[in-house]
């Protein structure tokens, strides 16, 4: 059997994933983030984009949307504090791409600072959640 990482992925709202994993991938401030069981002690902010589980005994990834928060590694325990978490599943291809050009048509029409970075910071988000729709259609084609 294949060494395992306890992982708990949270949302504000509930527990979106708790269980083994064999490797964790997370979108990192700086970069994705590959985890395996024993790995070095960390703390990092995520930013928004898809959290990839590979759990054992299944040949396909578990994909988790998050819309960024922090990401805590200890040698036993891979904790996910993110401010909102989407099962794969989940995820809304119509709403994201609404949320997308609304993005884009605040950017703009800006009338201060403050709503284009709200509007970037929304961008960001609805393209991470269409990154996201994508990686699992190219695992489930119609």
């Amino acid at each position: 059997m294949a060494m395992t990482i306890q992982v708990d992925v949270v949302s504000a709202e509930e527990s979106i994933f708790s269980g083994l994993a064999e490797l964790v991938i997370a979108p990192g401030e700086s970069g994705e983030l590959g985890i395996y069981p024993r790995h070095t002690p960390l703390l990092t902010k995520i930013k928004p984009g898809s959290v990839r589980l590979k759990l054992p005994d299944h040949t396909e990834e578990t994909l988790i949307y998050v819309s960024g928060g922090m990401l805590e590694v200890q040698p036993d325990v891979v904790t996910i504090l993110a401010d909102t978490a989407i099962r794969g599943g989940d995820l809304d291809e119509a709403r994201a791409l609404e949320a997308k050009r609304a993005a884009e048509e605040a950017m703009k029409n800006r009338t201060s600072d403050i709503d284009y970075a709200a509007a970037q910071a929304e961008l960001a988000e609805a393209i991470a959640q269409l990154a996201a729709i994508q990686k699992l259609r190219h695992k489930h084609p119609h």
